[in-house]
């Protein structure tokens, strides 16, 4: 994705707000009042057009935004592993690249992905994903969105998101939906 297009929101910082400049990967923080044009919203977390850059913002800084923060996940005592295994898929579907609009596990950057449990009886979750390419400085940032999703699923104590190359990525990985969002169909 571009910067700036005419369907960007405008929007102003309300306060100092931690951002990760894209596809660098470098942390920065952004003064008050900077203004800029949020591109992407996507999963609860925004990519942000600010004098010239692209910066992800996490969805624990959306009030910075004027936006609200993402909603507290809910699970039901009784829930099975395989309800919570569901769950899992859907936080890592929540998961975007700050420059593509389609999310992990659609463009097929989740390898793997298993619940286990831990002696105390509470849920585990190993996550094998990888990027599209593999010197893309947002890997850090993508590995540590999604270990936070995970773990905040009730019951997940631990998520181990490991980072692998092996098979190297390719576009035969993506979904149909995938594809045919990114004209690739």
């Amino acid at each position: 994705m571009g910067a700036y297009s005419h369907s960007s929101e405008p929007f102003a910082f309300a306060r100092d707000c931690a951002a990760v400049m894209v596809p660098q990967g470098q942390p920065v923080t952004l003064p008050a009042g900077q203004n800029g044009y949020i591109t992407q919203a996507l999963g609860g977390s925004f990519t942000v057009f600010v004098e010239g850059n692209l910066f992800r913002i996490a969805g624990a800084d959306a009030d910075a935004l004027g936006k609200p923060p993402p909603a507290a996940i809910a699970v039901d005592d009784q829930s099975s592993d395989a309800d919570i295994e569901k769950l899992v898929w859907d936080q890592l579907r929540t998961c975007f690249d700050p420059e593509i609009p389609i999310n992990i596990v659609d463009l097929g950057l989740v390898y793997a992905c298993e619940l286990g449990h831990r002696e105390d009886g509470e849920r585990t979750v190993a996550v094998k994903l990888t990027l599209t390419a593999p010197g893309c400085g947002m890997g850090d940032i993508l590995v540590d969105d999604a270990r936070t999703k995970i773990e905040a699923i009730p019951t997940i104590a631990e998520a181990n998101v490991e980072l692998v190359f092996d098979p190297p990525w390719n576009q035969t990985m993506m979904s149909e939906a995938a594809k045919l969002e990114t004209g690739m169909l």
